[in-house]
C-alpha cells in the first residue's frame, strides 16, 4: 500500500524514474562497506584501549607492591631492596612485552578485518 507519485502529468519525471531508482540503489550499496570498515576500525581501537588499560593496571599493581614493601616489611639490606626492585622490573617488562605483542597482533587483525570488508 505504498503511494507512488503520479508521473503521468510530467513525462520528464517518468523518464528519470529508472535512473533515480538505480542511483538510490548504488548510493545505499556504497555506504555499507564504508560503515563496515569504520566499524572494524572502531573495534580495533576498542581492543587497543583495552590492552592499554591492562598495561596501566599492571603498572599500578607494581607501584602498589613497591609502596606496600615500604609500609610492611622494610628491606633490611640493599640486596633485599634490589631483589624487590628487580622482581617489579621483571613484571613490568613482561607486561610491556605482552603489550607490544598484542599491538602487533592488533595491526594484523585490523588489516585482516579491512581486507574482509574489501
Amino acid at each position: 500500500m505504498t503511494k507512488q507519485k503520479d508521473t503521468t502529468a510530467n513525462p520528464a519525471l517518468a523518464a528519470a524514474q529508472p535512473m533515480m531508482e538505480w542511483w538510490q540503489k548504488q548510493f545505499s550499496q556504497g555506504a555499507t562497506p564504508m560503515a563496515r570498515m569504520q566499524l572494524a576500525w572502531m573495534q580495533s581501537m576498542a581492543d587497543a584501549m583495552q590492552f592499554e588499560a591492562e598495561f596501566l593496571q599492571s603498572l599500578a599493581e607494581s607501584g602498589q607492591k613497591i609502596a606496600q614493601s615500604f609500609n610492611g616489611e622494610i628491606p633490611q639490606s640493599p640486596a633485599e631492596m634490589q631483589e624487590r626492585y628487580q622482581q617489579l622490573i621483571k613484571e613490568v617488562s613482561e607486561a610491556q612485552m605482552e603489550r607490544m605483542q598484542k599491538a602487533a597482533e592488533l595491526s594484523h587483525d585490523f588489516r585482516k578485518r579491512i581486507w574482509e570488508e574489501i
